[in-house]
């Protein structure tokens, strides 16, 4: 929440309660997302998990 609190120049809360406002629309729907184990730290890291061509972040257990 943090990283993309900082990503989109809003604060980790505000990112919090987006997510919360909009899970249940999205299941109302059908679209059930399961919550990631992907941890991301920095702008970089995201960058890196989205691009084929550079090595992956490699997911926690």
């Amino acid at each position: 929440m943090d990283l993309l609190g900082q990503v989109f120049n809003t604060t980790a809360m505000t990112i919090s309660r987006a997510a919360k406002d909009v899970r249940p629309l999205l299941e109302a729907h059908g679209d059930h997302l399961p919550a990631s184990t992907a941890r991301f730290r920095t702008q970089e890291d995201i960058e890196r998990f989205l691009d084929p061509d550079k090595s992956k972040i490699k997911p926690t257990c």
